[in-house]
């Protein structure tokens, strides 16, 4: 097998002091920090020609030098789940993630994910996610349906995470949330971290949160609930979730931030409508729309709206 071309770093003093973690995590969007930490105690990442700890603290004119192991036979079994493509190629493919589709395996499911149906459906995932998350470039949640983007080779999927990072990409989304706002549209810009004590939470009052921006546009409202249009400009985890919650109009049917207004839904009433990016190896702009499931119509409809 071919070797993996070596990517070598010198610390500027601009960015001494960070954990070597930190740093790579800075200069490669496209790895995961807990990726990254895996290679630099499997020592595929050496710092000044040692092996070393994801903790350690780099410091100005350090030479880093990272080489990617070859790819790990992937072990998850590939399963026929069916798939809605909204678009296919050699380098990607976008589909609309039904509800109730967790993304890749964890703890306590090792099967029955999307990558399970895309280790069925393709023929080659890009490596860069390790093996338990082959082509994933980025996420939704279990409950949340719509467009999500997998890369098929390394190429695709650095390009695409850049974007990400950059935030260039056009990430739109579609919340039925309780009451009626007060301003039919408005932008939410509150740090977003660990809540203190519900791990399961995320929280606009973490003493770590990081910076996020939610705008949001009210398309139809009665005095019982709205559907509001969300586009966001960062990519905190449960970010319109806990937005909407802070801004006192939780998302209907979310279990975690609003249990009182999920006893009649089945799942969180989110659905990610409409995903923008260039294409990884074209630069062209593509544009992709997920129509919305039966079950949010129907809410939709139920909510008088």
């Amino acid at each position: 097998m071919k070797e993996s071309t070596p990517i070598e770093f010198v610390v500027s003093p601009n960015d001494a002091r960070l954990r070597l973690d930190q740093f790579l995590a800075k200069q490669l969007p496209e790895y995961s920090r807990s990726r990254l930490q895996q290679l630099i105690r499997g020592g595929f990442i050496r710092l000044n020609k040692q092996t070393t700890r994801p903790r350690q603290i780099v410091r100005g004119g350090d030479k880093i030098h990272l080489i990617e192991p070859p790819l790990e036979k992937i072990e998850m079994r590939p399963e026929p789940i069916p798939l809605d493509v909204l678009f296919e190629d050699d380098d990607l493919i976008v589909i609309n993630k039904p509800a109730d589709l967790t993304v890749h395996p964890g703890a306590g499911q090792r099967e029955h994910t999307l990558v399970n149906a895309l280790l069925s459906h393709c023929t080659t995932l890009s490596g860069i996610g390790g093996k338990e998350r082959p082509g994933i470039v980025h996420r939704l949640d279990k409950e949340t349906s719509g467009c999500l983007v997998v890369a098929k080779n390394d190429i695709a999927h650095r390009e695409l995470s850049k974007q990400f990072a950059a935030r260039t990409v056009e990430k739109i989304y579609l919340a039925l949330v309780a009451g009626k706002l007060r301003k039919p549209t408005g932008v939410i810009e509150e740090n977003i971290g660990r809540h203190p004590v519900q791990r399961k939470r995320m929280s606009v009052s973490s003493k770590r949160g990081r910076a996020a921006k939610t705008e949001y546009r009210v398309i139809r409202s009665s005095d019982q609930a709205s559907l509001v249009e969300c586009r966001l400009h960062s990519g905190r985890t449960h970010q319109i979730r806990v937005h909407l919650h802070h801004l006192g109009h939780p998302v209907l049917g979310d279990k975690i931030y609003a249990p009182r207004f999920a006893k009649n839904f089945h799942r969180q009433m989110l659905h990610a409508w409409k995903l923008g990016f260039r294409h990884p190896c074209t630069g062209e702009w593509r544009s992709f729309e997920a129509s919305l499931p039966a079950d949010f119509n129907e809410a939709i409809r139920a909510a008088g709206l």
